[in-house]
Order: structure tokens, then sequence, then C-alpha cells
């Protein structure tokens, strides 16, 4: 499983660890990712998303159906095919 969000393309960031003394090392900042199901009502299925909690916020906002046709508007590939 990729640490990616299917819908936002968040993936993991790389930056410093700095410790007190001000010495620096390589981190990995690993985005917020939730592996929910979401029923689409508009077409009758069940869909498993790896969504970063941002995505999920928007989804509450749009609904499911509505975010995933922007999304496909905009040309991002989900990995989510709406039938209908």
């Amino acid at each position: 499983m990729a640490r990616e969000c299917q819908l936002t393309g968040k993936k993991p960031m790389v930056g410093n660890k700095v410790s007190h003394s001000n010495m620096k090392s390589k981190r990995r900042f690993l985005p917020n990712l939730q592996k929910k199901n979401f029923f689409i009502p508009e077409t009758g299925q069940w869909v498993q998303i790896n969504v970063s909690t941002h995505a999920l916020r928007t989804i509450d906002k749009l609904g499911i159906y509505d975010y995933l046709k922007r999304l496909k508007a905009e040309g991002v590939h989900t990995g989510v095919t709406l039938k209908k």
C-alpha cells in the first residue's frame, strides 16, 4: 500500500529532525491517511479508498459522488470507476 491519498495526491514529505543541540537528521513527514469504505447511493456501489483527512473533510462538505465527479472533470485519476 503506497502512502498516498487517492483523491488529493498527498505524499510523504522529507525534512529535517532538529534536536535540542540543533543537530539535523533526515526524517519523513507522513500524511494522515485513513482507509475508508464509502457507499455511493447514486451508483449503488461500495468503494474502498485510501484518503487523507483533508479529503474526508471535503467529502463531508460535497458528498462522495460530487467530489469524485469533480476530480474526474479535472483529470485526476482516482482509481474509482463510477457506474452510471
